[in-house]
């Protein structure tokens, strides 16, 4: 039985297709590891600690999810803590290229890992963090997009 599940990303900012994700994954496994990665070739808006907060807060209503950070890859990070799947999800077809080779490379790395790919609800599928910051960097209304707190950070950011 699979005990640990990883949904991992970079989470910047969290928006409503995260939680949606978060939320099924939680109902599918006993312990899910929404873990935040380090990728240094990336600028982020968000601090990885601010990140981290806004995934605790919005993770909260969830008692098997718990929120970590790692850095380097995740099959390695993800034998550390004992988990067997990695929760990934696809908002479209193009997702599924990369995320597919992207789970080819993490089993031949670490075969005894399974990827889960689980569709986006039809309502989120074009949701995207980035575009998330591209409306908010030009005033626009995030609200339908990302929870309350997120919004609210989301656009102090860019009132900066």
């Amino acid at each position: 039985m699979v005990h640990t599940a990883i949904y991992a990303g970079s989470f910047d900012p969290p928006t409503y297709g995260h939680l949606d994700l978060v939320e099924r994954a939680a109902a599918l496994f006993p312990r899910v590891v929404v873990a935040l990665g380090a990728h240094p070739t990336k600028q982020a808006l968000f601090s990885a600690a601010e990140r981290r907060e806004m995934m605790q807060a919005i993770c909260k209503p969830f008692p098997n999810v718990e929120v970590d950070s790692f850095d380097g890859l995740l099959v390695d990070y993800a034998t550390r803590l004992g988990a067997r799947v990695i929760v990934r999800g696809l908002r479209a077809g193009t997702d599924f290229e990369y995320e597919l080779q992207i789970a080819h490379a993490n089993a031949d790395m670490k075969p005894e890992l399974d990827t889960v790919f689980l569709p986006t609800r039809t309502n989120y599928g074009f949701i995207s963090a980035s575009l998330v910051r591209e409306i908010a960097r030009h005033g626009g209304d995030v609200s339908r997009y990302a929870p309350p707190d997120v919004c609210e950070r989301v656009k102090a950011k860019f009132a900066k």
